[in-house]
């Protein structure tokens, strides 16, 4: 039997729990496994679906933008994971871009899958976010700006051929640093992108890649420089969760694919 949320609040309140506590049990939670040590709920995650979903966050603590900063830390997820279930998670969202695609495409599926076995929750990555982006701008041919070094560069270009992108240009800003990235203004981001974007032939959509890099404000004035679609690691791996949840909150003025929800 299904009950309407009207009808599972009204039950609630019957038997006595405080309306403040039906609030917050009426709201999803979005558990975030992030790279960084101490990370913050983004702002990102605020401003586009504060009012629709909670967010629960625990930081990996990766010491660098590299494989062996990777390494040392992926084995903290599956145990993350259980903790954000444990929290109340309704989903989970592994973050970190390089995090997840720097092992490959089967790699970061088999992540996700032992995420999901370990909580019994659905489950996304940052990857396969701006994955599922670029397949709902129906991109083929991908022009990439990204805050990495040319190695992490390379495992990204693979990632994304093996699902079946041709990337017509790339390149990156070279940090490694964990805050670094945090670090580029928006100005500098926007033009460095763009500057990305003309290199490329006959490029059908713009990606921006590393979760740590401020995008939200800056897609709809690159949509409008480039003509293309833009997909960005943080706002669309929220975008993902939120659409892993069961919802479809349309967020205007933040680029084409994020506006219809």
């Amino acid at each position: 039997m299904r009950i309407s949320r009207r009808e599972l609040l009204q039950a609630m309140a019957a038997a006595g729990v405080s309306r403040t506590a039906i609030g917050a049990a009426a709201v999803p939670m979005l558990g975030l496994i992030a790279p960084p040590a101490d990370y913050p709920v983004p702002p990102e995650a605020l401003t586009l679906y504060g009012q629709q979903l909670r967010f629960t966050v625990f930081g990996l603590g990766l010491p660098a933008m590299t494989p062996e900063g990777y390494d040392s830390v992926i084995d903290k997820i599956i145990p993350a994971a259980r903790d954000q279930a444990r929290d109340g998670a309704n989903a989970i969202s592994i973050f970190g871009t390089s995090l997840t695609f720097y092992k490959g495409a089967a790699f970061n599926q088999k992540l996700i899958d032992d995420v999901r076995k370990a909580t019994g929750l659905p489950t996304t990555s940052m990857s396969t976010a701006v994955i599922d982006g670029l397949k709902a701008v129906n991109a083929r041919r991908v022009a990439v700006a990204t805050a990495y070094n040319d190695e992490v560069n390379r495992r990204l270009q693979v990632f994304l051929g093996e699902h079946g992108f041709d990337v017509v240009a790339l390149k990156g800003l070279g940090l490694e640093a964990i805050a670094d990235p945090a670090k580029v203004t928006q100005p500098l981001l926007q033009q460095f992108s763009a500057d990305v974007f003309k290199t490329a032939t006959r490029a059908d959509a713009l990606l921006v890649s590393c979760g740590g890099l401020r995008t939200l404000e800056i897609i709809a004035p690159l949509e409008q420089t480039c003509r293309v679609p833009v997909v960005s690691s943080t706002p669309h791996a929220l975008w993902a969760g939120m659409r892993l949840l069961g919802l479809h909150v349309k967020a205007p003025g933040y680029g084409r694919l994020i506006e219809k929800g």
